[in-house]
């Protein structure tokens, strides 16, 4: 792809959080976004913040038929697909020897079934345009140890790694980046980072606090906006070339107080 004003994007995972800062920052440097997720009304209030013709396209990653369906919508809306950045995850805070098969179940559903269900509609709309596709992981997954109570996340991070690697063998000619992105608030209102929303308040205070104290948690934040640069840059590389592995790490910070209340 050429560094084209009307590069045509599917953001996954757009509602909230980085999804949702990384649609709005790509359709502020020209790209037309389709915002996709399952709470539509959020998706039509971020389309409606970004503008340039971004549109809401309701979409659970958890079923194939949807998938299909919203693909659809964004190609027969854009008349083609240039891009596809899938940043929808979740984690479970908890000992390994606690996570349930029904959460171990929904993890991998929308971390790693769902990725693969969205690049399936949207490959061959890729690969006509010799198109790009991005998907946020994780440090923890292949860069350092699992965290303590979130190994179940990391794990299912690290299946995301390797099904990039296979979707990339499968497809060529369809540019598939694995970019890790280390922690990151992303912005405010509902663009803030929604990743610990369902947490028990009391046991991420403890986490963080351990975290901090045995050096898995350093104090630094990836910014937004950084984050959007560096994902603008990776689907504008050009024709010739893709960038297969990115990692984006904060450098180690004392905001403890900021990371409490996260």
């Amino acid at each position: 792809m050429s560094e084209d004003p009307a590069l045509r994007v599917a953001v996954v995972g757009a509602s909230a959080g980085l999804g949702r800062c990384i649609g709005i920052g790509l359709a502020r440097r020209g790209a037309r976004v389709a915002f996709l997720a399952r709470r539509h009304d959020r998706l039509v209030k971020a389309a409606d913040e970004a503008q340039n013709g971004a549109i809401a396209v309701a979409c659970d990653v958890t079923d194939a038929d949807v998938c299909r369906q919203a693909i659809g919508q964004v190609v027969d809306a854009f008349g083609g697909l240039d891009a596809l950045v899938y940043t929808t995850g979740m984690g479970i805070l908890a000992p390994l020897a606690d996570v349930t098969a029904e959460q171990w179940a929904q993890l991998f559903a929308t971390n790693v079934t769902g990725a693969s269900l969205v690049t399936a509609a949207a490959a061959p709309h890729l690969a006509a345009t010799n198109g790009s596709a991005v998907y946020l992981s994780s440090l923890s997954a292949s860069y350092t140890t699992p965290w303590p109570l979130l190994g179940a996340y990391a794990v299912s991070k690290a299946a995301l790694d390797k099904l990039i690697e296979a979707w990339r063998i499968e497809h060529p000619n369809i540019g598939f980046t694995r970019l890790a992105v280390g922690d990151s608030f992303g912005g405010p209102g509902d663009s803030q980072t929604e990743f610990n929303k369902n947490w028990d308040p009391e046991a991420l205070d403890k986490a963080i606090r351990y975290w901090m104290d045995t050096g898995y948690m350093q104090g630094g934040l990836v910014d937004a906006e950084h984050l959007v640069g560096v994902v603008h840059s990776i689907l504008t590389c050009g024709n010739s070339s893709f960038i297969p592995y990115l990692t984006l790490a904060p450098r180690p910070t004392d905001a403890v107080k900021e990371l409490r209340q996260w």
